[in-house]
């Protein structure tokens, strides 16, 4: 898997934001958010990616009320034609790209799954080999990975866009792109520890860099083993059990495996479903968002 290098400093480590001279309610909003954001657990399991997601669906919430301050409209139509506004609205677009994409993933591990859960039902209490239906559900999660290598890829290119430089814009022009900014940096940073988590560890052991998942890879030693598999996801465990199943389809398949990768697939179809509405609810406030910033350019 392509490494990430995106650098989200300020994200994990940002001051309070403020508009110097108007203060607006929604700023300790904006600020609470994202605290919320960096306090979560660095797990790559589905309910942490779950949480982040549910979180950042309220900051996504924060910027749509922003944008409805006449300072920000104001701000975004005297400054349509430069760079960090097109970056802006270009990043919505993207975003949803691979919000799209993380949807087609998860659609298609669902499907496998289930295809696989209907195997192991059927050939359960039998002495019948599942090693082909193992094979299948394997072979479509190297391709599930490939795409999602190209994804972070994506959003290695989008980090560059936060990097833009307004230097002669005024106090309030330059905190209102600060949070833009902060909310974009928080948002790309959920968006790799989703793939990552759908892609397993395999995806992410040779990544190093600045997200909530590289986290997981700094800690070498780990305390115990409970605690490690706590923090993986359940596409990463279902993947596991998997390899316990014999890739030989003449030697006979241990039932206690069967079992395990029964229970794993089990909880990977829930945690799918959260994922997906998580995913689903997020899109929809990006398509509003992405509106609200067309009518404010286009008035």
């Amino acid at each position: 898997m392509a490494v990430s290098n995106l650098n989200p400093k300020s994200y994990h480590h940002a001051r309070s934001i403020s508009l110097p001279s108007r203060p607006h309610p929604l700023i300790p909003e904006f600020d609470e958010v994202l605290c919320r954001l960096r306090a979560s657990e660095a797990s790559t399991s589905s309910s942490s990616i779950s949480h982040k997601l549910s979180v950042l669906r309220d900051l996504q919430g924060c910027v749509d009320n922003l944008l409805l301050l006449p300072f920000t409209q104001q701000t975004l139509a005297q400054c349509r034609h430069e760079q960090w506004v097109d970056q802006l609205l270009d990043g919505t677009l993207r975003l949803l790209d691979i919000c799209g994409m993380a949807k087609d993933a998860l659609l298609q591990t669902r499907e496998g799954a289930h295809e696989l859960q209907s195997s192991i039902r059927r050939r359960q209490g039998s002495k019948n080999r599942i090693s082909s239906e193992v094979e299948i559900y394997l072979t479509s999660r190297k391709k599930v990975k490939k795409a999602i290598q190209k994804a972070l890829r994506n959003l290695k290119g989008m980090e560059k866009d936060c990097r833009f430089s307004a230097l002669d814009k005024d106090a309030e022009a330059l905190s209102l792109i600060s949070i833009l900014r902060e909310v974009k940096v928080a948002t790309l940073t959920v968006f790799e520890a989703l793939l990552f988590s759908i892609a397993g560890a395999t995806a992410g052991s040779k990544r190093s860099g600045w997200s909530l998942v590289s986290k997981l890879m700094q800690h070498k030693h780990v305390a115990c083993e409970e605690a490690k598999e706590a923090n993986s996801s359940e596409f990463e465990k279902v993947d596991a059990a998997l390899y316990t199943i014999p890739g030989n389809k003449n030697k006979s398949v241990n039932a206690v495996h069967v079992d395990n990768v029964h229970n794993e697939v089990s909880k990977l179809e829930s945690s799918i479903q959260d994922l997906e509405e998580g995913i689903e609810f997020l899109s929809r406030r990006l398509i509003k968002t992405r509106v609200s910033l067309l009518n404010i350019l286009n008035h």
